[in-house]
């Protein structure tokens, strides 16, 4: 496992997860965190690391992003890591479950702009099928798929893009203030 903890100049994207115009579209696009920077200003705080496509894999990504947000300053207990934790937890989960191609791992990116206040997740996997633009419509008798919904509900927005060469990258924003004012 390789993990790669770095300050990079932030990107300015405005990642759109609801449908939209031809025009708005070309403006609403999601770039990975491996993109080229676009502009220059404050500085993300990033953590990208590799894990193995399985129940196990999913449970140290969330594990490692709690301990990530603990050591850039958020208590595991604040909301933001909560939060945080279930978004990774989900992300992963689907990752290995609806994403997985054998022989092939899935990564996850984490990163804190502290300019713009949100901390955004990124999950990629080997399996180009992107999810539902919107969670799907359950009964109260189902006994899975809820995931999205959960996604949908606690992050301030969403989406999936796809990744080249192959796979996807399904990612999540929170709102966030960095809880140390020398930051």
């Amino acid at each position: 496992r390789r993990s790669e903890v770095q300050r990079v100049p932030s990107t300015t994207t405005t990642p759109g997860g609801e449908p939209k115009g031809e025009a708005e579209d070309a403006e609403n696009t999601a770039e990975p965190f491996g993109a080229e920077p676009e502009a220059t200003g404050p500085e993300l705080i990033m953590l990208s690391m590799q894990f193995t496509s399985s129940p196990r894999g999913a449970r140290l990504a969330r594990r490692v992003a709690v301990r990530r947000l603990e050591e850039w300053g958020w208590p595991s207990v604040s909301d933001t890591s909560c939060t945080v934790a279930l978004l990774v937890g989900e992300l992963t989960a689907n990752a290995v479950h609806h994403g997985r191609v054998p022989g092939r791992d899935f990564r996850l990116h984490l990163g804190f702009e502290p300019e713009a206040g949100t901390i955004r997740i990124e999950v990629s996997d080997a399996c180009p099928k992107l999810p539902p633009a919107t969670p799907p419509l359950l009964s109260p008798c189902d006994e899975s798929g809820r995931g999205l919904l959960l996604v949908d509900i606690l992050a301030r927005r969403w989406g999936a893009v796809p990744r080249d060469p192959v796979g996807k990258t399904v990612w999540a924003e929170v709102a966030a203030q960095h809880p140390r004012p020398d930051h």
